[in-house]
């Protein structure tokens, strides 16, 4: 007797023209992006590690230059100081700062791979959109953490100086370190206001007569935003994130308009043929 081995036999998948993948296909992809991503991180997070001392003069920049601040505006009272209030609290910390420029270190990295695997599901004018957009949103967000370290030392000033001047002030590192990327991260968010509004108007969804219409209370809840937004709640660091806010949204209104003006006529010479 002879045994038969019957089995099928795998069939290959024709190339799709579109590019399109089956769910297994892209849970793989999905697996080996993110893989790349990470390890991207961990890589950066030790080089963050190795210049832990660098990086954490840096952060600690703002706090200096505002307690000098206070300090010569105030005859009496205890200097501010950073603390621990653990022991284990100084690794943990380092970690976490680690971790943080590990984070930004590896950014260019990780959003490759985020566009790399969103990009071949997007149609030829969405890619060329989602391009300009991460061109103008990089410089506008890196522009909002620029304005952010600058008035941070405003801030902590002001806050700080709320304290009696017989107690002394004693912030502990975690709690400084929340408060200086909560802040930053607020104006760079903020500052993309403007890139969002012209994509609306691209789409059709925000024309230049609404935003004209509704320009006072917009600028009225750029403000209500920023006392609320601002980790400080000082009204300087307000000042600092509302009135950049309310120009890039004059700039982005007026560009807006020319859209528009561009729209119509494009419809009205396609109307004359």
């Amino acid at each position: 007797m002879t045994l038969v081995r019957i089995g099928r036999r795998k069939e290959r998948r024709p190339e799709d023209d579109e590019g399109r993948m089956t769910l297994r296909e892209h849970i793989a992809e999905l697996r080996n992006r993110l893989l790349i991503a990470v390890l991207a991180i961990v890589l950066m997070s030790v080089v963050g590690y190795i210049f832990y001392d660098q990086a954490l003069d840096f952060l600690k920049r703002p706090f200096d230059a505002g307690v000098k601040d206070l300090i010569a505006s105030k005859n009496g009272g205890k200097e501010p100081e950073l603390t621990f209030n653990s022991v284990t609290s100084p690794f943990t910390f380092q970690i976490k700062i680690s971790l943080v420029f590990g984070l930004m270190l590896a950014s260019p990295i990780w959003l490759y791979e985020l566009w790399a695997f969103i990009a071949p599901g997007l149609h030829r004018s969405e890619r060329r959109w989602a391009v300009l957009f991460a061109a103008i949103a990089t410089p506008l967000f890196a522009a909002g953490l620029a304005v952010a370290y600058w008035t941070l030392p405003k801030g902590i000033e002001i806050l700080i100086g709320f304290t009696p001047d017989f107690a002394q002030n004693l912030i502990t590192l975690p709690e400084y370190l929340d408060f200086v990327l909560r802040t930053m991260l607020v104006f760079g968010i903020a500052f993309l206001l403007p890139l969002v509004v012209v994509l609306l108007n691209i789409v059709g969804l925000v024309p230049a007569a609404a935003l004209a219409k509704f320009r006072p209370y917009i600028v009225l809840g750029i403000f209500v935003f920023g006392a609320v937004a601002t980790p400080s709640g000082d009204p300087f660091s307000l000042m600092f994130l509302a009135l950049p806010m309310c120009a890039l949204f004059f700039a982005a209104e007026v560009i807006a308009r020319i859209i528009d003006k561009r729209r119509a006529r494009k419809t009205e010479e396609l109307l004359a043929e």
